[in-house]
């Protein structure tokens, strides 16, 4: 049990990291047919969708691109922004697909956002929680951080809805747009599919540790008891 749960625990985010690696660098090396930077194509279906107040910024990292629903910004890392690739379209496809969630009020996107507080002090609190309840063997403090890790894990399950959606609505735009060409769909697909495994391997995780602390916490008041 002990060996399953390792495996979970530590080789499918691994597996899930070197996939994403492996077909961003594959697809980063192959341009789109449209020859567009991602710049350009996160651009191209901005405007399409009257986003005109959404810019784009070039962010420094290898696969930090993300959307700033404060600042209204779609942050491109160097590759993906001045890159013609298969990859930058589709990743500069998909932080768009979270402005365009942000327009529309996309119902999971509101809850994923009022969730962030929350999710922050849970992730930062409930380890220190849980070990003062393990070591000193004081239940309350352990079912207290317990409850603090649940709603962490709550906030990776909401993320997955919030990032298929996206992925969703970037394969719409950068087909119907001519971004990509349909020979290219699969490719792109490929791309986006790769990267939602992180969030899925993340989710896993959660909920696989979490049920391994409510054990634990279940053992210890049957010893009380």
């Amino acid at each position: 049990m002990f060996f399953v749960y390792f495996i979970i625990i530590l080789i499918v985010p691994i597996w899930a990291q070197l996939r994403v690696k492996g077909t961003y660098k594959k697809y980063a090396k192959i341009n789109s047919s449209s020859s567009l930077t991602g710049r350009e194509a996160a651009r191209k279906i901005l405007d399409a969708n009257g986003l005109f107040d959404v810019y784009i910024e070039e962010t420094h990292g290898v696969l930090s691109d993300h959307y700033d629903p404060q600042a209204k910004v779609v942050r491109l890392s160097s590759e993906n922004y001045h890159g013609h690739s298969l990859a930058a379209a589709a990743i500069a496809a998909h932080e768009v697909g979270h402005a365009l969630q942000d327009q529309q009020a996309y119902f999971f996107l509101r809850i994923r956002h009022a969730l962030v507080p929350v999710a922050n002090i849970g992730s930062n609190f409930s380890w220190i929680l849980i070990m003062i309840g393990m070591i000193a063997g004081l239940t309350n403090f352990l079912l207290l951080g317990i409850i603090f890790m649940a709603v962490a894990v709550l906030f990776q399950f909401v993320t997955l809805p919030v990032e298929f959606n996206a992925s969703n609505r970037a394969m719409d735009e950068v087909v119907s747009l001519g971004i990509i060409s349909n020979e290219e769909e699969r490719q792109t697909k490929k791309v986006l599919n790769a990267a939602a495994l992180t969030y899925v391997a993340a989710a896993a995780v959660a909920v696989l540790e979490l049920i391994r602390l409510i054990l634990i916490y279940t053992g210890m008041q049957r010893n009380e008891d």
